[in-house]
């Protein structure tokens, strides 16, 4: 093998090297980004709680929308007077539409299920290559960039689900 093709393979051989140090960087920042409660393994987590949210809050309007069309039916049957009865009738026709709208929930539901199968299927391939270069190996390049947090950073916790969160109780007891 002559001198320039040793450097040409020694050249290739160390941007090979550093390529893959630069996706093991990478594999360890998706591991472990700014955000702690945010990281990649807890990605379907959040995407479930937000689907549980949203079934909630929905579940709430149509139990409210619900209750406001009997106490307008109430109303409706105590009054004689036709402009107030054909407000009344246009109040009803927009709760429908509130009732409509609440079908949001389902379809994105459906949405967010696939995307979290589609994170459960990359999460999976990173924790496989997560075990193939070694979890302390990686670790160490963790340690590294949790080092470059800003100190907002290490405060952001975001949206958290029940049971996980502050209670709202902790919080007004912080400012009494």
């Amino acid at each position: 093998m002559s001198q320039e093709e040793n450097l040409t393979l020694k050249t290739e051989l160390a941007g090979l090297f550093h390529y893959i140090q630069r996706v093991r960087t990478e594999i360890a920042a998706i591991n472990s980004p700014a955000d702690e409660d945010n990281n990649f393994e807890n990605m379907s987590d959040q995407l479930d709680a937000i689907v549980e949210a949203t079934e909630q809050a929905t579940d709430t309007i149509m139990s409210t929308v619900e209750a406001n069309e009997i106490l307008l039916g109430e109303v409706r049957a105590s009054i004689d007077d036709a402009d107030l009865q054909a407000k009344i009738d246009q109040i009803s026709a927009s709760n429908m539409g509130l009732f409509e709208a609440c079908s949001f929930q389902d379809i994105t539901g459906q949405r967010i299920t696939k995307v979290v199968r589609s994170l459960t299927y990359v999460e999976e391939r990173v924790n496989k290559l997560i075990e193939a270069w070694g979890r302390s190996e990686l670790e160490e390049i963790t340690i590294a960039l949790e080092k470059n947090k800003t100190e907002d950073e290490k405060l952001l916790h975001g949206p958290q689900r029940e049971g996980v969160a502050i209670s709202q109780d902790d919080i007004d007891a912080l400012f009494d």
